[in-house]
C-alpha cells in the first residue's frame, strides 16, 4: 500500500485530533500501526493536541478492610475505683508490703538492686521515695508474696484469654 496525499493528509488530521497510532491504522485500513508511525516520524509530525490517553489515572480506591469487633481495654485513666479494687481476686488477698531495708539503711533501688532481691515496684516511680520490694526473690524476680500476686493460676489465665478475644474462629 502506497501513501497518497489524500491519505497523508487524513494520517496529519487524525493525528494532529490525537488519534492513537492503532485508530489511525484501523481508519486508513490497509496499514499497520508501525507503519503510522513511521510516517508519523518521516513526516515530522509533532506531538498532538491531545494526548491518545489520559496522563493521570484516576487513583485507585482501596478496598474496604474487613470489620472486626475489638475489645477495647480501659487504660488506667477510664478505669473506677481505687487501684486496690481494680487488682485481681489475688492480689486482693495479699496485704501491700513495705520495702525492705538494706543493711546500710537504703531501700532498694535501680542502683543497688541485685539479681537475687525482689524487683517488685512500690510507689510511683517520679517520687523520690520509690524503691523496689528488696526481700529475697524465690525463683524467678519476684519475692513469694509479690509472685503471688503477678503470676495468676492456669485456670485464671485460661479464662482471661478467653474473655479478651471472644470473636477468635474455630479452626477448622
Amino acid at each position: 500500500m502506497s501513501w497518497t496525499e489524500e491519505r497523508v493528509e487524513q494520517l496529519k488530521k487524525l493525528w494532529t485530533e490525537g488519534h492513537s497510532a492503532s485508530q489511525i491504522a484501523t481508519q486508513l485500513g490497509g496499514v499497520t500501526r508501525n507503519a503510522v508511525i513511521g510516517k508519523v516520524h518521516r513526516l515530522g509530525l509533532s506531538g498532538r493536541a491531545t494526548p491518545s490517553r489520559p496522563v493521570k489515572r484516576p487513583p485507585r480506591l482501596a478496598r474496604p478492610k474487613p470489620t472486626t469487633q475489638r475489645v477495647v481495654r480501659k487504660t488506667p485513666v477510664e478505669q473506677t475505683g481505687t487501684p486496690e479494687t481494680n487488682l485481681p481476686a489475688v492480689a486482693k488477698n495479699v496485704e501491700p508490703l513495705a520495702p525492705a531495708k538494706l543493711d546500710n539503711g537504703d531501700f532498694a533501688s535501680v542502683l543497688n538492686i541485685r539479681e537475687s532481691m525482689c524487683k517488685w515496684p512500690i510507689g510511683d516511680p517520679m517520687d523520690k521515695d520509690f524503691a523496689f520490694c528488696g526481700r529475697a526473690a524465690s525463683g524467678g524476680p519476684y519475692c513469694a508474696e509479690h509472685a503471688k500476686v503477678a503470676f495468676q493460676p492456669k485456670k485464671q489465665r485460661a479464662r482471661r484469654e478467653d474473655t479478651v478475644q471472644p470473636f477468635r474462629r474455630a479452626a477448622g
